[in-house]
This record gives structure tokens, sequence and C-alpha cells, in this order.
């Protein structure tokens, strides 16, 4: 298991907190060049060849400071790979390196489930929500959510015995929605826990909470839907799981409620349809994973790694930038079509990504920026 030491872990933070670096450039970083330290000493070469003049470090100064606000918040930032790192997270696309960390250890559960659904949920629709958590903490689960009002609430209410998680779309010292500091409080004293991959003092922006949901999926065996409307964030949460491979339950409702409409979609799509807690076992037979290994790859930093990246051919940067539009494409068909070393093309899109020139999406497809 990782443990990474007090230089290591700065290094870390000050990469992630660059700018143009999230997590999927972080690791093609620490890949191409072998270790955290080495790509901040190469980021402004790279980002001077992708085109832009003066590139943004991350200042020791503020990720020392970064590390000690978590220390004085009884928080932690934990690497991937690290003991307390949520399993199951480390297996999804472009996991995050580091996590806000608050609570006990809870995150190392192996048997996780997310509830998600309508934050104007009705009576019954929050009734059901703490009959699932209940049930499934009494079955050895820990319930996560997004600590959102409504369904999130009721299942992290009902779960307090049992243990829960809330993912923050902010930094962990930013409570959303505000109304919710006694139930924060008591997540704490069952010894639950609350996590995110947002800076400290980070306030959430609407972008933030798909990022928010993916962790929610990202961390559980399976996602559990209530009430959700046509254009509920709880169908993004439902997205994400089946492309991280999770199991996808729905709860149905009444198709004259708007709120149920997500959920009964989900339904028609070919989520399990489940209305207890036995239902969601049932479905989970045999997906009870064991924990695998981290790839090693992306961790071992002492071992030998080139010094520093090759200026990649001219003709084939220029190559890659023509094929290059405004229309996201698939990297490996980018790759085919470029027909070059792959290595010198993967350091052209870093160059270009590090200058604020190339957008990365979801399915492994890169664009460019106009």
């Amino acid at each position: 298991m990782l443990r990474l030491s007090d230089t290591q872990r700065l290094a870390w933070l000050r990469l992630i907190r660059s700018e143009n670096i999230g997590p999927a450039t972080f690791f093609d970083l620490v890949n191409h060049t072998g270790s955290a330290e080495r790509a901040l000493e190469m980021l402004p070469e790279l980002s001077k060849r992708g085109g832009k003049k003066s590139y943004r470090l991350c200042p020791v100064e503020d990720a020392e400071a970064e590390l000690a606000a978590h220390g004085k918040r009884g928080a932690r930032l934990v690497a991937l790979g690290e003991a307390d790192y949520p399993p199951h997270l480390r297996h999804i696309d472009s996991p995050p390196p580091l996590l806000s960390v608050k609570g006990s250890p809870i995150l190392a559960h192996t048997k996780m489930l997310g509830i998600v659904g309508a934050r104007n949920a009705s009576l019954s629709g929050r009734k059901l929500a703490g009959m699932f958590a209940r049930d499934l903490g009494a079955e050895d689960f820990v319930v996560i959510s997004g600590l959102a009002r409504g369904i999130d609430a009721a299942a992290h209410d009902a779960a307090l015995p049992t243990g829960t998680v809330a993912v923050f779309a902010g930094g962990i010292d930013v409570l959303y929605p505000p109304e919710h500091n006694r139930l924060l409080a008591a997540i704490f004293d069952a010894g639950g826990a609350v996590i995110s991959e947002m800076p400290l003092g980070w306030k959430p922006r609407g972008r933030d909470f798909p990022r928010r949901n993916r962790l929610i999926s990202g961390c559980s065996l399976g996602v559990i839907v209530i009430e959700a409307a046509k254009s509920s964030g709880s169908l993004h949460t439902a997205r994400y799981a089946l492309e991280q491979n999770r199991e996808i339950f729905a709860v149905p409702g009444s198709p004259l409620d708007p709120r149920s409409e997500g959920a009964n979609g989900l339904i028609r799509q070919g989520a399990m349809l489940v209305t207890s807690a036995r239902d969601v076992l049932e479905g989970l037979s045999g997906r009870i994973e064991p924990v695998l290994p981290v790839q090693q790859r992306l961790l071992e930093e002492d071992r030998p790694r080139p010094s520093a990246l090759s200026d990649p051919d001219d003709q084939l940067r220029q190559r890659v930038m023509s094929a290059l539009g405004p229309t996201p494409i698939d990297l490996d068909e980018l790759i085919r079509f470029v027909d070059g070393d792959t290595r010198s093309i993967h350091v052209i899109l870093l160059e270009l990504e590090l200058a604020g020139r190339l957008e990365r999406h979801r399915g492994n497809k890169i664009s460019a920026l106009m």
C-alpha cells in the first residue's frame, strides 16, 4: 500500500493545483516524467511548447498553507493508493489524485452504496430513502450521497448509526446547503466522513456538482435513484455509474408525479426496479468486488525515468494540431489517424492542454479550444 512522504504529498498537491491540471493530466505527467516533482520542473517548458508564454505553477507557500489548513480543521489529504482512499474510486477513469477528507477511516469500507434523488422530495420519497439507508446499513453497507436537500439528507440521516459519507461539490469547509450544519455535525459525531476533490475554501459552481456526482458513483458498488425529475442531477450520477460499470437501481413512482419521471425513465432503459433493500442485495449478488491493486505505474515514483520530455518533431506536432477541431474526437482514433510515435503524440497533447488549447471530454474524447 502506498504511503506518500511529506515531500511527495506537497509535490502532488502543487501539481494538481497548478494551471490547467486535472486528474487525467496529472497522471499523464507522472507517467511521462516519473514523479510529481519532476513534472513540476517541466511544466513551464511544456506549456511554452504548447503556445503559452507564461504558466502559473502552484507556489510552494500556497500548498504548504493548504496542508496546514487541513491539519487545523482536523482534516487530511489522502492520495490515490493510500490505505484510506476509497477502494472502488481507485478504478474509475482518471480518479482524483488527492481527496480532502474529514472524519473517520470509513472510506476504506468496500461495501458502499449511493442513494440520490430529488431535492424537493415528497414525504413518501424521504421515507423510502430512510428505509433503504437503514436496511442496507443493517447489511453492513455504508451510504454515500451529496448532502443535498431532500433524498440525500434523508438517506444520510437514516444511515447515521451504520455509517455514511457526504461528498461536497466545493471545499470540505464550504457547507452547501448551509442549513445542513446540524446534519453535518451528526455525521461526524456518528463516525462518518466528508470528502471532496476541490481545494479548501472553494465555493461550488454549477459545473462542480457533476464532478461531485462522479465521486458518489465511483465510491459505490451501485447507485439507488429515488424521485428524480427528467433533468435531475441524480440522472448524471446514474450516467456516471453506467460508465463506471456500477449497478443502477431505481425506485418507481407515480407517472403523474414529475419527480418520478427520471427514475421511471431509468427503469425503461434497463435499470433494476427496486422496492426494498432485499431487491438491491439480489441485484448486487456476485458484485461485491475485491479490493484490486492500484496500477503501480502511477505510484512508483522512485524508479528511473527520463529527466526531460523530448521535444516532438514539428511535422508530427502540425499533424496533431491539424487533426484537432472543436468537435470532440476519440483519443485512440486520433493516434491511429496521425500515425506517429504514440509517446510523442501524448507529449504534444500534454503541451496543448497545459497551454489551455485542449479540452478533455468524457469517454476518452478530446477537442481543440479555438
